[in-house]
């Protein structure tokens, strides 16, 4: 038997998005596996201020990617982020809020869970 994937809360991982269609594996988890460099793990809700962050930093997630089934983000999607490029929007005071039951356990090798949790959304 598959041991299921757990969640910060040490639950099991749910869902983070379908529309549009969310993580490293295109399954809507944020699930991730060794081919994942980025480790595209923490679900997100995108605002304007991460969008303009991250496109600063040199990754613009508002335009679309068709080649890799990248639909381009606006704020209010959900989506799974790259931990570290997470991480990095919190210490600029610019952290998108969470979806915690999605954002996979992995994610407290990053980021204390008292940090987490202050961000955390139910939407």
């Amino acid at each position: 038997m598959e041991k299921k994937v757990k969640n910060v809360l040490g639950t099991d991982l749910e869902s983070c998005c379908c529309s549009p269609m969310t993580g490293f594996l295109r399954n809507g988890y944020c699930d991730t596996n060794a081919m994942d460099y980025g480790t595209h793990i923490a679900c997100a809700l995108i605002t304007n201020e991460f969008l303009n962050f991250t496109r600063l930093k040199g990754n613009d997630l508002t335009t679309p990617i068709t080649e890799c089934e990248f639909p381009g983000l606006k704020a209010g999607d959900k989506w799974c982020l790259c931990i570290l490029r997470w991480k990095e929007a919190y210490e600029a005071g610019v952290a998108p809020p969470l979806k915690l039951e999605a954002t996979h356990e992995k994610a407290l090798e990053y980021v204390p869970k008292l940090i987490l949790e202050k961000f955390r959304t139910k939407k």
